[in-house]
């Protein structure tokens, strides 16, 4: 179907705006997790580096307390394989070219040669003609190829009407990955926002809020139960010469 000159520009502006919309909250969506993640890395190296070796240094107390003690852990370790069977067919349908297609192909590709363009805008709209022209023979479409050769519009005429057609396909095609693209973002900040991270984060900016220095208190915490632990690794290994004994 052929659509008037105004429906169509019409319809390519407003695909157009569209498109525009979705590409700008791209852009804003796409800042937001970049600029999420950087800040989520620094809070970890923070976290790392202030809370993170104390936890270490607890678990090296404890582990050798559990030795001492003749404690074993028990750690299961489950591996989860992933197996993915995709089978893929390459097969194409293949058809015998008809004599009336030959002839309908031969008299087209003639019509609409780029040879024949007498500027290069022209050369450049008759080779996309001939692109559809080689898809319609490769694809047996016999009317498609007699509707060209038929057609009483001028060339300029049908060629404006295909590239507007052309264009709207392609920008239909744009705003369909555009909006995948947005699920795919909104997915990934979902994520980022519901990881333990995240929400270690904001229980700090919360407490920092109230004048409450959250990671101190933690480091305080943790470095009163390596103490404790200490000590009771220090008696363990003073009796331990005597049991041995």
């Amino acid at each position: 179907m052929i659509l008037s000159p105004l429906v169509e520009q019409q319809a390519l502006e407003a695909k157009r705006a569209e498109l525009a919309l979705l590409e700008a909250e791209l852009s804003a969506r796409a800042a937001e997790l970049s600029r999420l993640r950087a800040e989520l890395r620094a809070f970890e190296h923070e976290y790392l580096s202030v809370v993170g070796r104390r936890y270490a240094e607890l678990q090296e107390v404890e582990e050798r307390l559990a030795e001492l003690q003749g404690l074993k852990d028990a750690v299961a370790a489950e591996a989860e394989g992933w197996e993915a069977a995709n089978e893929l067919n390459c097969g194409q349908n293949k058809f015998t070219a008809t004599e009336k297609l030959k002839r309908l192909y031969r008299e087209v590709a003639r019509k609409f040669h780029p040879d024949l363009a007498a500027t290069e805008d022209e050369r450049h709209h008759r080779h996309q003609l001939m692109v559809e022209i080689n898809r319609a023979y490769e694809s047996g479409a016999e009317e498609r190829l007699e509707a060209l050769l038929t057609a009483e519009t001028s060339y300029r005429e049908w060629a404006s009407s295909t590239l507007a057609a052309t264009e709207l396909i392609q920008l239909a095609r744009a705003v369909a990955n555009a909006r995948e693209q947005l699920i795919e973002l909104h997915g990934e900040l979902d994520e980022l926002k519901a990881s333990e991270l995240y929400k270690l984060r904001l229980r700090v900016e919360r407490a920092q809020a109230e004048g409450v220095d959250f990671l101190g208190n933690l480091v305080a915490q943790v470095d009163r139960q390596i103490r404790k632990a200490k000590n009771r690794l220090d008696w363990l290994e003073g009796i331990e010469p005597a049991l041995s004994a």
